[in-house]
């Protein structure tokens, strides 16, 4: 997740030091993450069972992960990725996974990267396998609605969502009719930047809102942090955002003690008791989101709970 801005507060008192001491201080905070997240293992020491299919060039087909872009898009620079599993037929019905990235420019003191473009998602792929479900990774797109981006949405300081939320309803839209996605067993995922993005833009409007059977919000969730650079980042914001999930279920997961944190959120504003919220942690230290690619409880519980969603009548 990219640095947020300063706010008020310890921010201020931190903009008024030298840079030498700024320095120090970022320094010590740094070496009190990294201690803490010693206690949780680093992702290397799982090896991975599943490998993401490369995006391609090319028309979908079964096993397939290729470029795609919704029509009414073609002549701009806006592409998502569409993979149909491996066991699709064209008379079928399938869930449909519909992920949002984290943010651009992202790496850490443990190796993770985030590159913040469609084709550098995991998350998705490891709930199902690749078997019996639809992945489409969507993008963010400028204020214009012209091109992808890799940081927040829009443009700053606007940071306008109305582009990205248009392409995202056509794009689930078009999936659904053409390819046999299920509008009944949509669910949206996100992981970091994509995770609050669950939310402030699946939960933005009406329209939008309703589009989906549940969430999978993979470390930060929005409204526990209120400095993030867009409008409307403030708690009132997003628990008015919040109202509009009626109770439909969120696997809320995250990296050491992520999750816990936004489990106190819900708690402490009330809306633990009105909605269906699962939280787990990962059970690593790592912002990454190919965890989901490896054995381990957590990717267990998410599949367990995906399967119960949207298999069960």
């Amino acid at each position: 997740m990219a640095q947020a801005r300063a706010g008020g507060g310890f921010f201020d008192w931190m903009l008024g030091v030298s840079s030498g001491t700024r320095n120090i201080i970022a320094a010590f905070f740094l070496a009190v993450v990294v201690a803490h997240a010693e206690e949780f293992p680093d992702i290397t020491t799982v090896s991975p069972d599943l490998t993401v299919p490369e995006m391609t060039a090319g028309s979908p087909e079964a096993g397939k992960r290729v470029r795609y872009v919704t029509p009414g898009w073609e002549g701009t620079e806006v592409y998502g990725a569409l993979y149909l599993p491996v066991d699709w037929k064209p008379a079928g019905r399938y869930p449909v996974i519909v992920e949002w990235a984290g943010n651009g420019d992202f790496h850490d003191a443990f190796g993770d990267v985030s590159t913040g473009v469609v084709e550098g998602s995991r998350l998705g792929y490891g709930v199902r396998e690749g078997k019996g479900c639809i992945w489409i990774c969507v993008p963010y797109l400028n204020n214009a609605g012209t091109a992808n981006v890799i940081k927040w949405w829009g443009d700053p300081p606007t940071f306008d969502p109305e582009p990205t939320l248009k392409y995202c309803r056509a794009t689930v839209q078009n999936v659904c009719e053409k390819f046999g996605g299920d509008p009944q067993r949509v669910v949206l995922a996100g992981f970091s930047r994509g995770s609050i993005a669950c939310n402030y833009l699946g939960l933005h409007d009406d329209a939008t809102a309703v589009l989906w059977r549940g969430f999978i919000c993979y470390s930060h969730y929005d409204g526990v942090r209120t400095n993030w650079p867009y409008p409307a980042a403030d708690q009132a914001s997003a628990l008015v955002r919040l109202q509009r999930l009626k109770g439909r279920p969120q696997f809320i997961c995250g990296e050491r003690g992520n999750a816990a944190e936004t489990e106190r959120y819900l708690r402490e504003t009330g809306s633990w008791d009105k909605g269906t919220f699962t939280v787990v942690g990962t059970g690593f230290r790592n912002h990454n989101d190919a965890w989901t690619l490896r054995p381990s409880e957590a990717r267990t519980k998410l599949r367990a709970w995906f399967h119960q969603l949207v298999d069960s009548k």
